[in-house]
């Protein structure tokens, strides 16, 4: 077991050591050199105002497309308003915009098929959200705690994991089609 896990990590590392991290355009990105792609990350101040993502990005002369929004990037940026994401991303990591007091709009690539556990937990001022037909899951707490969110739609065949709109006192009316695939617990906990 110890000799397999061992070859596992070895074989990963070519990608890891091709990794470098870069500040574009005030965006911090992990670059993978060898698949040309860049995932966002998180900044050591915090992101603020209105984000802009774009599909790709340059380093010394090597062109990226931005793939991916690392895992808890934008957690707890509390200046963030806005944040719009190229149909380039492909994936967002947990917690990305955790705890994003300030974050009112975000626009989600139609690229995605999962929304993260804990994407917006927090995100107090999140009144409305778009979630793309793409979606087919959304992680547990994913929406726990957006105290502004009123109205959700969600599309066909969706599943809904446990938590994701726990503690959303201001819900006051969601759409869940017939073809959603199944509902875990709690989900609407603490929707008064």
């Amino acid at each position: 077991m110890k000799q397999a896990l061992l070859s596992f990590l070895l074989a990963l590392l070519p990608i890891v050591a091709s990794a470098e991290t870069v500040v574009i355009d005030g965006i911090y990105y992990n670059l993978a050199s060898k698949v040309k792609t860049a995932e966002v990350t998180g900044y050591p101040n915090c992101y603020s105002g209105d984000v802009m993502i774009p599909e790709s990005v340059t380093y010394a002369d090597v062109e990226y497309s931005v793939t991916s929004i690392g895992v808890s990037a934008f957690y707890n940026c509390t200046s963030l308003t806005s944040v719009t994401i190229p149909n380039s991303v492909t994936s967002i990591g947990g917690s990305a915009f955790g705890k994003c007091t300030s974050l009112s709009s975000i626009t989600l690539p139609e690229s995605i098929t999962y929304i993260s556990q804990s994407l917006f937990s927090g995100c107090s001022s999140l009144s409305s959200i778009y979630i793309p037909e793409s979606v087919k899951q959304i992680g547990y707490f994913a929406f726990m705690g957006c105290t502004s969110l009123t109205t959700i739609d969600i599309p066909d065949g969706v599943s809904i994991s446990n938590g994701v709109f726990e503690d959303c006192c201001n819900l006051t009316s969601i759409n869940i089609p017939s073809g959603t695939t199944w509902i875990q617990d709690h989900t609407f906990y603490y929707c008064i």
